[in-house]
């Protein structure tokens, strides 16, 4: 009989407990918590905050636990804004920024946090991005143009043609749509998933690129572009409510009528 075993680290433990002594308003947090260098299992690490003396949002939440209850807790944050995408995390089953993610929105039981499903983890609520990164950088997600650019001005498009670019130029780059992505998950190493799909048809429908072609050819690969099954969780979950696999068919219908039709 076969057997199958677990990777090693991969094993959640039960953790701390952490109770709000006093507490006005509690609200119970589960915080997914790994510490690369104790060699230790992964833990969910329990919080009590009182809501009464606490911001709004989960960052809100997550910035009094560090601050105030534990500061050994690690994430990434920046702006605050839902602009920089830093606070990318799955909260409450749902993968969203933590900045725009209120506390009262989540379920009425206890808010449970994990990292990014599917990456590798740095430390707590890091996740490791850099092959998430090479995979845009992949695409060139920059003007290809062969022609002198114009003297002492920019390169203009209509507006119309400036509007092919909504729901796209908002994207954010936060992975929360690839790290919902079973076909990410399952050929991550080759499917370039949602997020740098949806980068890549932003510059192939810019007006003002050139190399409309050769981005095309490049993206002709069966695993590249073509392991995207139309499951919509990158649209459900995206925080910019922006649709990458619409953007995906795009690039496959252009692929298509670039060849003819066949």
């Amino acid at each position: 009989m076969a057997e199958f075993s677990l990777p090693k680290h991969s094993k959640i433990q039960p953790g701390k407990h952490y109770p709000a002594k006093g507490a006005k308003k509690p609200r119970t947090f589960r915080i997914y918590r790994w510490n690369p260098d104790d060699g230790q299992n992964p833990r969910m690490d329990t919080y009590e905050v009182d809501l009464a003396a606490c911001g709004p949002m989960v960052l809100d939440a997550l910035l009094k636990i560090k601050n105030e209850i534990d500061s050994t807790l690690t994430l990434r944050r920046s702006c605050r804004e839902g602009i920089c995408g830093s606070c990318a995390m799955n909260i409450d089953g749902t993968n969203t920024l933590a900045c725009t993610k209120a506390i009262d929105d989540c379920g009425g039981g206890e808010v449970v946090i994990y990292p990014l499903p599917h990456m590798p983890v740095v430390k707590d609520l890091v996740p490791d991005l850099t092959h998430f990164y090479a995979q845009l950088a992949s695409v060139r997600p920059w003007l290809r143009t062969q022609s002198p650019a114009p003297a002492d001005k920019e390169r203009l498009q209509s507006p119309e043609d400036r509007k092919q670019l909504d729901g796209l130029y908002e994207c954010i780059l936060c992975a929360c749509c690839s790290t919902s992505c079973p076909s990410y998950w399952w050929n991550g190493d080759r499917y370039l998933g949602p997020a740098v799909l949806l980068q890549a048809y932003r510059w192939i429908v810019d007006s003002r690129d050139e190399d409309t072609g050769a981005r095309l050819d490049e993206l002709e690969d069966p695993f590249k572009l073509y392991r995207c099954h139309t499951i919509m969780n990158c649209a459900r979950t995206c925080p910019k409510g922006l649709n990458p696999a619409k953007a995906i068919a795009e690039i496959k219908k252009l692929i298509v009528e670039r060849r003819g039709g066949d």
